[in-house]
């Protein structure tokens, strides 16, 4: 912890510094806040990286500054909320792939909302069909009919592979998860529940259960839940053999269970825990396993799902299985709380044994918001759009790995992206302190990317679908720029 703040410090000392001896731009959203400025040690002016031009002037900001947000905050809001950065960023306006603070700075948004913002910040297509139903008619619930939730509906359905075709709408992810363990429950007779270390899978009292990385669940019974060992090809135990990480999935059943299962759940691609994209191969022989054990199969696609991973709409089709319950969220609404449940009429039919209500899942402005998503994305082609960019966005990163050794790894698909840091590439031991550094420097040169493992040590690029290769070039150049400052 002492060097890691006396990093931090130095690197908030330069950071002031070079801002106090910059040269703004009169327009700050459209270009960077920063010239050039000179190079720590060097005897020349080191060219900082430029954002890429963006042809739009944010509205003029008279609200409160963020010092009195802080404040009301941390006055009226849960002491469990966290925030980025040491001095907190008041975030006041947001466009596709861009943010602005209270003094019209842009930055370039590579996290979107925690894997949120798929089509853009304030995409107009979604915006109009979210404020043309709000003008008719905001919520009246599912005892009524109401065109909106059946279109939906219908256009995600048509979205899914096999018999995966009955649809439940919630509000979040962390909603959608606990249905889909609730009907794996039903549907099998049986409680236990498997989920991979590292997962994450949301914060409620149940879902914590299925949630496997300590900083993120409280000393509270989680049920009947067992954590097999994480099929991680860069940490795990067996590299990438899927057969040995599947082995372990038997063996849990085999003698910690009864011999059969409710069901098996895991991201394909793990958020949270890192950008962690699972053994090739695992979930087929794990899908086969939990089914011979009478379990069903659960695809967490909150973060993975609609074209982000670029190879494909979902990501659980990037390990060649169709599930029998898909859970989504995030990405589905562009920033609405929205989050849906996709199974198969045979798996659905168990929960017509009770009333299953949702007060505000597939709510008219929703419904129609999330029609849209789905629309925008196909109209942008948004999903070739995210392999393009994200097979440029790893190249240049994986350039950029063989000149800096504290890139331990860089992984991912399409615009889902994990950049591991660690200070000995051999023990792969997390660079903490760094990773804070770093953190702080991108920010400075106008660029939010997101933290995530157990250890906080990967960075996690996440951005908006309507990311570019010049917003990719610019990212990798300022990391580039502040690694070479450490």
């Amino acid at each position: 912890m002492a060097l890691q703040r006396q990093l931090l410090k130095k690197a908030l000392g330069e950071a002031k510094t070079k801002i106090g001896g910059s040269r703004f731009c009169h327009r700050p959203s459209l270009c960077c806040s920063f010239s050039t400025l000179p190079s720590s040690g060097a005897d020349h002016e080191a060219a900082l990286p430029l954002l890429p031009p963006f042809g739009y002037e944010p509205k003029p900001y008279n609200g409160p500054r963020g010092d009195e947000v802080f404040q009301k905050r941390k006055k009226f809001l849960g002491p469990s909320l966290f925030h980025y950065y040491q001095n907190p960023l008041n975030i006041v306006e947001g466009k596709m792939q861009y943010l602005f603070d209270e003094n019209g700075r842009r930055y370039l948004d590579a996290f979107a909302g925690i894997v949120t913002v798929s089509c853009g910040h304030c995409h107009p297509e979604v915006l109009n069909a979210i404020m043309e139903q709000s003008k008719l008619l905001q919520h009246a619930t599912t005892i009524y009919l109401h065109h909106a939730i059946a279109d939906f509906a219908e256009a995600l359905a048509s979205k899914m592979p096999g018999n995966l075709k009955v649809v439940y709408f919630v509000n979040s992810g962390t909603e959608a998860n606990e249905l889909a363990m609730l009907m794996a429950r039903l549907y099998s007779g049986s409680l236990d529940m498997i989920s991979l270390r590292n997962a994450y899978h949301g914060g409620s009292s149940n879902t914590i259960g299925l949630t496997a990385l300590n900083t993120w669940k409280y000393p509270i019974p989680q049920g009947e839940i067992h954590h097999v060992v994480n099929p991680d090809p860069y940490h795990g135990i067996f590299g990438s053999d899927a057969k040995s990480y599947a082995k372990d999935v038997q063996d849990h059943i085999d003698y910690g269970t009864s011999g059969k299962v409710a069901g098996f759940i895991s991201e394909t691609i793990q958020g949270v825990g890192g950008a962690v994209e699972l053994a090739p191969g695992y979930l087929k022989l794990v899908y086969d396993i939990v089914r011979k054990a009478g379990g069903v199969c659960i695809a967490d696609e909150v973060q993975t799902g609609f074209g982000r991973t670029g190879s494909h709409y979902w990501g659980f089709e990037t390990q060649g299985v169709i599930p029998d319950i898909v859970t989504m969220a995030k990405g589905i609404g562009n920033g609405l709380p929205l989050g849906a449940v996709v199974t198969t009429p045979e798996i659905a039919s168990v929960l017509a044994q009770k009333i299953q209500f949702n007060t505000f899942g597939g709510n008219p402005v929703c419904s129609a918001g999330g029609l849209a998503v789905l629309r925008v994305i196909d109209k942008e082609k948004r999903q070739v759009h995210c392999a393009d960019v994200g097979s440029h966005l790893l190249g240049r990163l994986r350039d950029l790995q063989q000149r800096y050794e504290i890139i331990g790894d860089v992984r991912g698909r399409g615009l889902m992206v994990g950049i591991e840091l660690v200070t000995d590439r051999k023990e792969k031991t997390p660079a903490k302190a760094e990773t804070t550094v770093l953190f702080e420097k991108l920010r400075e040169l106008g660029v939010l990317v997101g933290k995530g493992g157990l250890h906080g040590n990967v960075f996690r690029i996440k951005p908006p679908m309507c990311f570019t290769k010049d917003d990719a070039d610019f990212l990798v150049d300022a990391l580039d720029y502040s690694m070479s400052k450490l």
